[in-house]
């Protein structure tokens, strides 16, 4: 699939899924379960939509394997020699970052930041706001190096909005996991399939005659369309006055 694709599909995925995933009640400290998630209360409107950009970066972040695909622009040089060490760590394209296992480990990992590593968690943060942007076509066509620089000017911008708002980072991990599996998740429905289950080689995939062909009419004209009134819909719901 596409960047945007991925992109709007994490937003989907996001509005989905994370309330009533961080409402499940969970273990407290004397093991008895509570009433609600620890981050139920963490999740007001303003999360909910920080939230949903965060998700469409982070379903941008399996295709940090490929040097030439739209999370390899974002900032220029920067991220573009990140991806060439992910793709030389991971074996190449579409192989471990597009897995259940990367997107359990960058969850993880995000969700260790946010608790432990402030400066972390907010290097985090910015890269997945400029994910986003990116994927879903802000720049200036042609020009890379101004392209970097207004992803990088917009996105400090929205970073400033979050802070004024005072937006918490609890669900952080919980963003970064679901972006990054829908990614993998879209990538399976597509012609070539993912290696959900690596390092097991077995890659997952609808027949040739029904996957999405990444880049053609359906994904650009139907797909696209679809997805983007999805998101308005699920806004909507989600924000709506009880």
């Amino acid at each position: 699939m596409m960047g945007h694709t991925h992109a709007l599909t994490g937003a989907i995925a996001w509005l989905g899924l994370a309330p009533p995933l961080a409402a499940l009640p969970l273990l407290n400290e004397s093991s008895r379960f509570i009433e609600t998630g620890i981050m139920a209360a963490a999740l007001g409107p303003t999360e909910l939509i920080a939230g949903a950009i965060i998700c469409a970066g982070a379903a941008m972040l399996p295709d940090l394997d490929h040097p030439s695909a739209t999370i390899a622009q974002t900032f220029g040089p920067v991220t573009w020699m990140l991806s060439k060490a992910v793709s030389w760590a991971s074996g190449g394209h579409r192989g471990a970052t597009h897995s259940l296992a990367f997107a359990v480990a960058i969850g993880f990992g995000a969700h260790f930041l946010a608790n432990t590593y402030p400066i972390g968690r907010d290097i985090m943060v910015v890269l997945l706001i400029g994910l986003a942007l990116r994927a879903l076509g802000i720049g200036i066509p042609g020009k890379k190096i101004a392209s970097a620089l207004v992803n990088i000017g917009l996105t400090a911008g929205l970073y400033a909005v979050f802070m004024s708002q005072g937006v918490g980072y609890a669900w952080l991990g919980l963003a970064v996991g679901i972006g990054s599996f829908a990614h993998v998740v879209g990538d399976c429905l597509t012609e070539r399939g993912c290696p959900v289950l690596w390092p097991l080689s077995v890659k997952f995939l609808l027949p040739w005659k029904i996957g999405i062909k990444t880049g053609k009419k359906f994904e650009q004209k139907i797909l696209a369309p679809v997805l983007s009134v999805a998101i308005v819909g699920l806004l909507f719901w989600r924000l709506a006055p009880v």
